[in-house]
């Protein structure tokens, strides 16, 4: 989903979006039943836990430097390819609820999208990609993420005119 704007190549060499500390765990996607089935058919050590319609994986206290690898993280990436849940599509962009209103923001820990300039982001969203954001929120409310200080706003969703 990202491609036109994020290269393969660098997440592929990253990989920090698919591995948890405690502070950024609540980030972990949000798996519908088929992607979940999937994961424990390959992984049957993986636990879940219902999140509103949606599974998300269990994780046990992480204690000071402990890591949370996503199940579905092999050594040639992710294991799901192309059915990867729609939180890991879109990553590093993040929908969520800010101050009662559903946002796209950015997780600042991407350092490719991170550093590029903001108009490029925010015009990425606008060709489209926010608005297939917010239409699968519509769907999928459970991926809407209460607001975490620290990520940069780009774009509020329109109001809808009646």
């Amino acid at each position: 989903m990202l491609k036109k704007i994020l290269k393969g190549e660098s997440c592929a060499k990253c990989r920090l979006c698919c591995i948890f500390d405690r502070y950024d765990v609540w980030e972990t996607p949000v798996f519908t039943e088929e992607i979940k089935n999937l994961i424990q058919h390959s992984r049957p050590d993986a636990r879940f836990v219902t999140k509103d319609g949606g599974y998300i994986f269990r994780v046990d206290e992480l204690k000071g430097d402990e890591l949370f690898s996503c199940p579905a993280l092999t050594e040639n990436g992710c294991m799901l390819g192309d059915k990867k849940p729609f939180d890991c599509r879109i990553w590093p962009y993040r929908i969520m609820n800010v101050g009662g209103k559903r946002a796209i923001t950015l997780a600042s820990i991407c350092e490719e999208m991170y550093s590029r300039p903001l108009s490029q982001l925010v015009g990425f969203l606008e060709e489209g990609l926010a608005e297939t954001i917010f239409r699968f929120a519509d769907e999928h409310p459970e991926i809407v993420k209460p607001y975490y200080d620290g990520y940069p706003v780009l774009l509020f969703e329109k109001e809808k005119i009646v």
